[in-house]
């Protein structure tokens, strides 16, 4: 599966998750699939990325029941191209719970402030909590036809710039 990317198709790559914020979540609801809008922290190496979300919600209510899950993040559609040549990424992968209270959610809330400074009302809410999802592999879409299949290590080499 590590289908390695060429240097330009990385820089896509690395530029679409760090360019954007908002991104489609796939989870299981009572066995049948359920989309969600959501915002995402990526982790510094990008190994994980973080969601902060409301435990009323649907989404948050099917990964505590079952954590996989899918995060698809594409370029945004500004109407000047063909859609189906935007950049798009589909991660497969686990979401588990974090604890509040911890030093690791302190340092989470202060990236996610920087990233999302509107979003402070949320903290003040009991029902709010970080989920950690670790991609397991990646389906990326650079383009029509171009199309690559990421292993987690093919992915966490491609973003970080070590090709």
């Amino acid at each position: 599966m590590d289908n390695r990317l060429d240097s330009d198709t990385a820089r896509t790559l690395r530029s679409l998750l760090r360019g954007q914020r908002v991104a489609a979540l796939g989870t299981l609801r009572q066995g049948a699939p359920l989309v969600s809008m959501v915002l995402y922290l990526p982790a510094p190496d990008f190994s994980h990325f973080h969601l902060h979300v409301s435990r009323l919600a649907w989404h948050t209510q099917d990964m505590l029941a079952d954590p996989r899950v899918s995060l698809s993040v594409a370029a945004t559609d500004d109407g000047s191209r063909n859609p189906q040549v935007l950049e798009r990424v589909s991660l497969r992968g686990e979401a588990v719970a974090l604890p509040n209270g911890t030093a690791e959610h302190a340092s989470l809330k202060a990236a996610w402030l920087e990233r999302f400074p509107e979003s402070a009302i949320n903290f003040e809410l009991a029902d709010f909590a970080f989920f950690r999802l670790a991609p397991r592999d990646a389906r990326f879409v650079a383009g029509f036809g171009r199309i690559h299949n990421l292993s987690a290590a093919a992915l966490s080499e491609a973003v970080n710039g070590s090709i």
